[in-house]
C-alpha cells in the first residue's frame, strides 16, 4: 500500500506516539510507501529519500499500486512559493509550502484524490536541468525561518532540511540528513576554489558531521542555526559576530551541481 500527503505539512514521528520526536515532515503531494500497521499509527518509508517514520492513520490519502505509479509517471512539479493559499474544487482552503509537490499539475491546476485545486504561483518542472547558479537565489528566499528539529517547510526547518528542500525545488534529491548528504558531489579542497550553490560540513568534536549549509560566496554561507541566516566562514570554520565565536567546525566542502 502507498499514500500521499493531502495536507500542508504533516509529522513524520521516530515512534508511534503524539509524543514522539519528529524526525522529518510531510508536505503536501509527497508520496510514500506503508511498511507496517500498528493501531492509527503507519510506518512509512518516503519515496524521495527512503527515510523511514511514524505517521498519524489519519493524516494522508491511501493509494493504490497503479495510482502511485501514475503519480510517479507524471511530470513532477513543486511549488516556489513561500506559501500559496488555494481554494479547491469541494471549496476547501488548502495552504501550499514551498517545496510542496502539485500532482498531475495542467493549467494552472493541480489534483490529489477527487479534489483540484488552483494554483497560479510560481512553480518548477523538476525535469528542467539544475544550475548551480540558481541555488543561492532559492536559498536566499527561505532567509529567517525559525529552526525546527525535523522540520523542513516555511514554518520551520533544521539545517539538512534546509538545504534538501532547496536542492529539491532544482531537480536534485538528497538525503534527509546532514551525514549521508556529506556522501554525495565532488570533494572541493578550499574555500577561494568553491561557488556559490556548494555545500559546506561541519563536525564535532568527536568528527561526526552534524551541520550543513549552502556558500553564497567564499567567505559567506547561508544555514538554518536559530534561524535561516547568513554568517561569514573561513577555514575554521562559522563564525557568528553576534556571539564573538565561532559556531561551527568545517570538515569538508561539495559540490553538487557542474559548474557551466
Amino acid at each position: 500500500m502507498f499514500g500521499i500527503c493531502y495536507l500542508s505539512i504533516i509529522p513524520v514521528r521516530s515512534i508511534p506516539a503524539d509524543t514522539a520526536e519528529m524526525v522529518t515532515q510531510l508536505l503536501l503531494g509527497e508520496l510514500f510507501e506503508i511498511l507496517e500497521t500498528r493501531g492509527s499509527w503507519e510506518l512509512i518509508r518516503i519515496t524521495a529519500d527512503s527515510y523511514e517514520g511514524w505517521i498519524d492513520s489519519k493524516q494522508y490519502l491511501p493509494l493504490q499500486l497503479d495510482e502511485f505509479e501514475s503519480i510517479c509517471q507524471h511530470a513532477q512539479v513543486v511549488s516556489a512559493e513561500l506559501m500559496h493559499i488555494s481554494t479547491g474544487s469541494q471549496g476547501d482552503i488548502l495552504l501550499i509550502p514551498f517545496g510542496s509537490n502539485l500532482p498531475f499539475f495542467a493549467n494552472n491546476s493541480f489534483q490529489i484524490g477527487n479534489k483540484t485545486y488552483p494554483f497560479t504561483g510560481e512553480s518548477r518542472l523538476l525535469a528542467e536541468k539544475p544550475q548551480i547558479s540558481n541555488i543561492s537565489e532559492t536559498a536566499r528566499k527561505l532567509l529567517n525561518i525559525p529552526y525546527l528539529w525535523g522540520g523542513r517547510s516555511p514554518l520551520g526547518m533544521d539545517c539538512s532540511g534546509f538545504v534538501q528542500l532547496v536542492f529539491k525545488l532544482h531537480g536534485v534529491s538528497l538525503p534527509r540528513d546532514a551525514q549521508p548528504q556529506s556522501k554525495f558531489g565532488e570533494p572541493i579542497d578550499f574555500l577561494n576554489e568553491t561557488v556559490a550553490g556548494d555545500l559546506a560540513f561541519f563536525d564535532n568534536d568527536e568528527g561526526q558531521i552534524i551541520h550543513v549549509g549552502i556558500l553564497l560566496a567564499t567567505d559567506l554561507i547561508i544555514h538554518a542555526s536559530g534561524q535561516v541566516r547568513t554568517d561569514f566562514i573561513d577555514h575554521q570554520g562559522i563564525y557568528n559576530h553576534e556571539l564573538g565565536c565561532y559556531s561551527h567546525k568545517l570538515r569538508l566542502i561539495k559540490r553538487l551541481l557542474p559548474v557551466l
